[in-house]
C-alpha cells in the first residue's frame, strides 16, 4: 500500500518526498499519519540533522484529498484538521533541527501552508501558491491565518485568502513568503545544498535560533531579550560552542556534530 510518503536518508538530511502524484500529492488519512511519524523519526535520530521536504511529480502538494474529505465513513473534517494538519505543523515548527521545504510545483490550500511552516522555503520558478480554502466555502487551515500575515501583512494575507488568487513563485518570493527561487531543473540540487549545509552547522545553535525567532511572535521586547540570554547560556554549553572558537582561533574550518 502507498502510504503517500517516500523517505531517504542522504548524508545527515532526511528527504521526505510527498507522494501521491497521480492526485497532485494531495493529502489522505494514511499519509498525514505518516508524514508525521517520519518527521518525528527524524526529531529522535541523531543522524538526522536537517529536514528536506519537497513532492514528486508536478505538484508539490494540491491539499486535502476532497473524496475523503466528503466521505460519509471517512474521519471527518474536524478529525482532519486536528488530528491530520495540527500536528503537522506544530511538528514541523517544533523539531529542534532546521526544514527545508523544495516546492516544486503548485501548492494549494493545506499544501500551502504546510511549505510556509518549513523553516526556509524554496521555490521552483513553476511553483504556485493558491489559499484555495474560500473556493469551496471553507477557511484557512493548517496554520495559514498565522503565518501568512506575518510573512506578508493583513492586507495582502487577508486579499489572498478571501479571492483564492494563483501567486507565481516570483510573486510569493517579492511579498516575503519565500527565501529563493530557482530554476526548476536546479531545485533540488539547490534544495539539498542548503540542506547539507544546515546539516553541517552546529545544530543546537540552529534549533535554539529558530525556537527564539518563533516565540518572537508573542514575546514584548523584554521577554524575548530574557530568552535570548536564557539560550546563549545554552548554546555556549555545548560542543560545538567549543568547537568554533577553536577553530576560529585556530584558524581552521570547525568540525561541527551537532551536540
Amino acid at each position: 500500500m502507498n502510504s503517500g510518503i517516500e523517505v531517504t536518508i542522504d548524508g545527515h538530511v532526511q528527504i521526505i518526498r510527498l507522494n501521491r502524484p497521480d492526485v497532485l500529492n494531495s493529502f489522505n488519512r494514511t499519509m498525514a499519519l505518516t508524514l508525521q511519524a517520519e518527521i518525528d523519526k527524524a526529531r529522535q535520530s541523531s543522524n538526522i540533522r536537517a529536514v528536506l521536504i519537497t513532492g514528486n511529480g508536478k505538484a508539490f502538494c494540491a491539499g486535502q484529498d476532497l473524496s475523503e474529505a466528503i466521505d460519509e465513513s471517512g474521519p471527518g473534517i474536524e478529525n482532519i484538521v486536528v488530528e491530520h494538519y495540527n500536528p503537522i505543523i506544530t511538528r514541523l515548527r517544533h523539531i529542534e533541527k532546521p526544514v527545508v521545504c523544495a516546492v516544486n510545483g503548485v501548492a494549494a490550500g493545506a499544501g500551502a501552508n504546510i511549505a510556509l511552516a518549513c523553516d526556509i522555503v524554496i521555490a521552483s520558478e513553476q511553483a504556485s501558491f493558491i489559499q484555495a480554502f474560500s473556493k469551496i466555502g471553507l477557511i484557512p487551515d493548517s496554520g495559514g491565518t498565522f503565518f501568512l500575515p506575518r510573512l506578508i501583512g493583513t492586507q495582502r494575507a487577508l486579499a489572498l485568502m478571501m479571492l483564492g488568487d494563483k501567486v507565481s513563485a516570483t510573486d510569493a518570493l517579492q511579498m516575503g513568503m519565500l527565501y529563493k527561487v530557482t530554476p526548476a531543473e536546479k531545485l533540488m540540487e539547490d534544495a539539498l545544498a542548503i540542506a547539507h549545509k544546515l546539516a553541517a552547522m552546529p545544530t543546537k545553535a540552529l534549533a535554539f535560533t529558530k525556537q527564539l525567532v518563533y516565540m518572537s511572535a508573542t514575546n514584548n521586547l523584554e521577554s524575548q531579550l530574557d530568552a535570548e540570554g536564557e539560550f546563549q547560556v545554552k548554546a555556549a554549553a555545548t560542543y560545538d560552542y567549543n568547537e568554533g572558537v577553536n577553530a576560529f582561533l585556530e584558524k581552521r574550518s570547525p568540525v561541527f556534530k551537532g551536540e
